[in-house]
């Protein structure tokens, strides 16, 4: 069984770390998604685990930016 978290924060950091990924995954995170994970599924199962992705950035992002204030 795929654990989404799991499999969430996998392609986050995959992402994260690439950034010519970074950049397709903005501009088009579905096909982008495809891509990575080598298989193809529903767009409206790719939209829903993009969206995860995106909240999982968006967050270590925000913890990257408060770690660096409250370390002042």
């Amino acid at each position: 069984m795929l654990d989404i978290k799991e499999k969430i924060s996998e392609l986050a950091d995959k992402i994260k770390g690439d950034p010519k990924i970074l950049a397709e995954f903005k501009s088009e995170p579905v096909k982008t998604l495809e891509k990575l994970l080598g298989i193809d599924l529903p767009d409206d199962q790719l939209k829903t685990l993009s969206e995860g992705i995106q909240a999982k950035l968006s967050a270590d992002k925000l913890s990257g930016v408060l770690g660096g204030i409250f370390k002042k």
